[in-house]
């Protein structure tokens, strides 16, 4: 094997919101405790089944049930898989302390959602034989430190990385160099290439291109010609292992926090992508309180199916941390925005972020928003002690903004 150039880890928690619910659950004694080893899944509400699959096990995975996709297919699918709704504030700790371990083994680290990282460990070359080995003993103590399990790709660059931690899972170390492209990458279906949703996906099709290895032996111009010069560009050199992002140091706190998740189905509804945004306001609301910051500024990020990216943002009058808050600000910037073209990714962000310590009091504070500030920090500490199910927000069950949502889902 050539000399390699740079060392890259990407780790990627399996199964994630499973693997911490299940913790979760076993630490306080719930009967069917370990999630993994039952048909189960995350998402929507027990009472009433609505929402989206946040997240399976394996074994209903074996049933077909897809991430992202209605609870009512999934229940379709299993008529007695157990449905279990998330605990946003405790992955977010888990996930704190996830990042925080992997610090211990690089400064040059970039965390890209909740679950996963890359890593830039060319350095361990110097004193380590095996980067195989070093990622074999990352897992172990990611485990016997923290109780989940997780897969790492090692490759010279950040896109083979996060395809190689894609292969055979869970518990798993993978390599995909340059030089085993080839056998390992080549024969894949082009839907597992990074990238590639289903839109591409099918006008390949079209074309004859069925795999990894004959996308990277197209014609780049035949591809341009039918995918446009940026994305046809793009997917041409991921075919062939070409990625020259490098690794990025640590975003400073303050630029904002944010969630968004790329869904396998198309979301071509209201009603839909509503539950996918309450997800990610559970969890861009946990962290924000989680680390004491309020934001004034609430943004929603799409990605429709030809890979178009755009967003939609607005400035509040006062910075907010409550879930209820966002939740509603990003239903009506989608409203406003979404042309119902069907969705690939959704995504909140809260940005210009202050410190409760610093932030300046507004002619509007009243008693009574002091107070939800108060029930806020309440309910955080009830769902952390007790369950999610222990206490709802009245604003997600009577809000007029999210009943508006609802009735107006067809006229947007």
């Amino acid at each position: 094997m050539e000399k390699i150039a740079a060392i890259i880890f990407h780790i990627d928690v399996n199964s994630a919101f499973l693997s911490w619910e299940s913790l979760y659950r076993m630490e306080r004694g719930v009967e069917n405790a370990d999630l993994r080893n039952i048909p189960a899944i995350i998402g929507g509400r027990q009472e009433d089944r609505h929402g989206i699959v946040l997240a399976k096990s394996t074994i209903a995975k074996k049933y077909g049930i897809r991430t992202g996709e209605p609870i009512t297919q999934a229940i379709n699918k299993c008529p007695d898989i157990l449905i279990v709704h998330p605990h946003h504030n405790e992955y977010v700790k888990r996930s704190k302390k996830f990042i925080t371990l992997l610090q211990q083994y690089t400064d040059t680290l970039q965390q890209v959602s909740i679950d996963e990282a890359y890593l830039d460990m060319t350095a361990i070359t110097e004193c380590q034989k095996s980067p195989v080995s070093f990622a074999d003993n990352i897992r172990k103590n990611i485990y016997n430190s923290l109780g989940f399990t997780v897969n790492i790709g090692i490759a010279e660059n950040k896109l083979l990385a996060k395809m190689a931690s894609d292969f055979e899972k869970p518990d798993k170390t993978h390599t995909l160099w340059k030089d085993e492209i080839p056998e390992k990458m080549w024969p894949l279906p082009v839907g597992e290439l990074f990238l590639v949703g289903r839109s591409a996906k099918n006008t390949l099709s079209k074309l004859g291109i069925s795999t990894i290895g004959e996308l990277a032996a197209m014609d780049k111009e035949l591809l341009i010609s039918h995918l446009g010069n940026k994305y046809g560009t793009t997917i041409h050199n991921y075919a062939n292992g070409i990625d020259t992002e490098k690794v990025e140091e640590p975003e400073v706190k303050n630029k904002g926090i944010g969630n968004s998740v790329t869904l396998p189905s198309d979301v071509t509804d209201f009603e839909t992508a509503n539950q996918v945004l309450l997800s990610l306001a559970e969890t861009v609301g946990a962290r924000l309180r989680n680390e004491g910051y309020l934001s004034s500024n609430i943004s929603v990020e799409i990605k429709d199916w030809d890979f178009k990216r755009t967003s939609h943002q607005t400035m509040l009058t006062d910075a907010t941390d409550s879930t209820g808050e966002i939740y509603s600000i990003a239903c009506r910037l989608l409203k406003e925005h979404w042309d119902n073209t069907p969705l690939r990714l959704l995504g909140i962000r809260a940005s210009k972020l202050s410190t409760h310590q610093y932030r300046q009091l507004s002619i509007f504070d009243t008693p009574v928003s002091e107070k939800q500030k108060k029930l806020d920090s309440a309910i955080d500490s009830i769902r952390n002690r007790f369950g999610k199910n222990a206490i709802k927000r009245a604003s997600f069950l009577d809000s007029d903004s999210v009943t508006d949502q609802k009735r107006d889902k067809k006229t947007p």
